[in-house]
C-alpha cells in the first residue's frame, strides 16, 4: 500500500471544453475535500459524480465550477481511492487546481505512476499495463482492436497457461528429487518429461508466429519512399495521405529532409517516409538529408521506389534498383502523362503513375495490400503478440526450453534439465512482471504519459 497521495492532469494540455485532473492513494478524498466550502465528499458514495465549486482555501477565493467523481478502493483503476475532478478545460485554471491539490497535500504523479500503481497493486499485469499504451498510440482500428485485447488480458492467460504447465513439470521433477523413496509418486524420466516440454515449445511457436503480423498491426509498415531528386516522390506522399504534406517543386532537391505520415490501406498502417533524393551533391544540408534516406532505406519494410517515365534511366537509378532488388518493393513509373523515354525492359514489375492525372494510386494501394496479405487481420478469435519486450521474452524462454528438451534427447538426467525448465519459467513470468527489476519498471512507466 502507497503511503502518499499522488494528483496528475488527465487529459491533454490545452484549451478544451473540460479538463480532469486525477487524484489517488488514501487521503485522495480528504485532500480534494479541503478545496470544497459546504460539501464533504466522505459522505458522498462510491462511484457518483458530485456538483461542487473548488476554492482556495487560505483566500476563500472561488476558482472553477466543477463536477467531482469519487471512487473508493478497491474498485477503482489503482486499487486505491480515486477523486477525478472535471473542470472548464482551460490552461491557467486546471493547473491553479492541481497547485491546490498539492498544497493540501498531494503530489505530482511521475509519467504513468497512475498505471505503475494499478500493477503493483494486483489490479493489472504488466502486459496489460503496456497495453494501455498501445491503445493511447493506435493508429488504425486493427491496432485498437489488438491493444483492447491485450488489455483484456489474452496474451497475459496464453502466457499463464504455460507458466502452469510449466510449474506442473517442474513439480513433478521436485516430488521425484526430494521424496525418491515415495512408490505412488510416478518416476520423472525424460520419456515422460519429453511429451510434456514439446506440447509447450508448439504452444510458444505458434504465438511466436503471430508476431510479424502483430508488429505489422501495432507499429505499421515502415515504408521509405525513395528516388532520385524531382521524380515526384513529395508528389506520391500527398497523394496518398490526401493532403499537401510535402513541399512540391519543379527544382530538384526541395526536400532536405524527411517528411513523414500515416495512411490506412486496407487495414495496415504505412508509416510513410518521404525521403530526400538520392544523389551526389554538394549542398552541406542536402548531404545530411542523402545520407538520412540512406539510413532509412536501409531500416524500411518497404521501398516504394519511383522512376521518372519522362528521361532515360541513370546510373542514379540502376543504382537504386540494384541496391533494392533484395528489398519488399513497389516500382512506380511516374509522370507517364508525359511522353515515355525510359527504358521499360530494364524495369521488373512496375505500376504507372501520373500525380497530375490523379491516376495509378488505387492500383498501388492494391498491390501494397497483395503484397502483406496477412490472411483475416484482426479477428477477434485471433490472439497476437506484438509488443517487442514480450516477443523478445518469448524467444528467451523458447531457447530455454529447447535446450531442456535436447538434454532429455541425449538423456541428461532429469534433476540438470529442471535448471532449463525453471528458466523458461521465470522468464515467461518478466511478461507479467513477476521477478522485474525496479529499474525496468520505472524505465517502462516513464514513457507512459503524465496523469496515466
Amino acid at each position: 500500500m502507497f503511503q502518499d497521495t499522488i494528483a496528475g492532469i488527465a487529459t491533454a494540455m490545452g484549451e478544451g471544453a473540460i479538463s480532469i485532473i486525477r487524484v489517488s492513494g488514501k487521503d485522495a478524498i480528504s485532500i480534494t475535500n479541503k478545496l470544497l466550502n459546504g460539501r464533504d465528499l466522505h459522505k458522498a458514495q462510491s462511484h457518483t459524480i458530485n456538483y461542487g465549486f473548488i476554492y482556495n482555501p487560505e483566500t476563500g477565493e472561488k476558482v472553477d465550477e466543477v463536477l467531482i467523481s469519487v471512487m473508493r478502493a478497491p474498485r477503482t483503476f489503482t486499487a486505491e481511492d480515486v477523486v477525478e475532478i472535471n473542470c472548464h478545460g482551460g490552461i491557467l485554471v486546471t493547473n491553479k487546481i492541481l497547485e491546490l491539490l498539492l498544497v493540501a497535500g498531494a503530489r505530482v504523479a511521475d509519467p504513468g505512476e497512475f498505471t505503475k500503481r494499478a500493477f503493483l497493486n494486483g489490479r493489472i499485469d504488466l502486459a496489460q499495463a503496456e497495453s494501455i499504451m498501445d491503445i493511447i498510440h493506435a493508429k488504425s482500428e486493427q491496432s485498437l482492436s489488438l491493444a483492447l485485447n491485450g488489455l483484456d488480458g489474452r496474451i497475459s492467460r496464453l502466457i499463464k497457461e504455460m507458466r502452469e504447465e510449466i510449474l506442473n513439470i517442474i513439480a513433478n521433477i521436485e516430488v521425484n528429487i526430494d521424496y525418491p523413496e515415495y512408490d505412488d509418486v510416478e518416476e520423472m524420466t525424460s520419456e515422460l518429461l519429453l511429451p510434456l516440454s514439446m506440447k509447450i515449445r508448439e504452444k510458444m511457436i505458434k504465438l511466436l508466429e503471430t508476431a510479424k503480423t502483430g508488429q505489422i498491426l501495432r507499429d505499421g509498415i515502415k515504408t521509405a519512399i525513395i528516388g532520385r531528386p524531382n521524380v515526384g516522390k513529395s508528389s506520391l506522399l500527398n497523394q496518398l495521405m490526401r493532403e499537401e504534406k510535402a513541399i512540391v517543386t519543379d527544382i530538384a532537391g526541395t526536400t532536405r529532409d524527411t517528411v513523414e505520415g500515416y495512411i490506412n490501406v486496407g487495414g495496415l498502417t504505412l508509416n510513410l517516409i518521404d525521403t530526400a533524393g538520392i544523389r551526389e551533391t554538394t549542398d552541406i544540408v542536402e548531404a545530411i538529408g542523402v545520407e538520412k534516406s540512406k539510413k532509412i532505406l536501409s531500416e524500411a519494410q518497404l521501398i516504394l521506389l519511383v522512376l521518372n517515365n519522362n528521361e532515360p534511366l541513370t546510373d542514379q537509378d540502376r543504382q537504386l534498383l540494384k541496391l533494392t532488388d533484395e528489398k519488399k518493393r513497389i516500382i512506380i513509373l511516374n509522370k507517364t502523362d508525359l511522353e515515355s523515354n525510359i527504358e521499360r525492359n530494364e524495369i521488373p514489375n512496375y505500376i504507372e503513375t501520373s500525380m497530375v492525372l490523379d491516376e495509378g494510386i488505387e492500383l498501388l494501394e492494391n498491390s501494397i495490400k497483395e503484397m502483406f496479405e496477412l490472411g483475416e487481420i484482426g479477428s477477434t478469435d485471433m490472439t497476437y503478440i506484438s509488443n517487442a519486450r514480450h516477443i523478445a521474452k518469448l524467444k528467451q524462454a523458447l531457447t530455454s526450453l529447447e535446450d531442456a528438451i535436447e538434454a532429455m534427447k541425449i538423456g541428461m538426467l532429469v534433476d540438470m534439465v529442471e535448471i532449463d525448465i525453471k528458466n523458461a519459467w521465470h522468464i515467461l513470468g518478466e511478461i507479467l512482471g513477476e521477478d522485474i527489476g525496479d529499474a525496468l519498471l520505472d524505465e517502462l512507466f516513464s514513457k507512459f504519459c503524465l496523469g496515466k
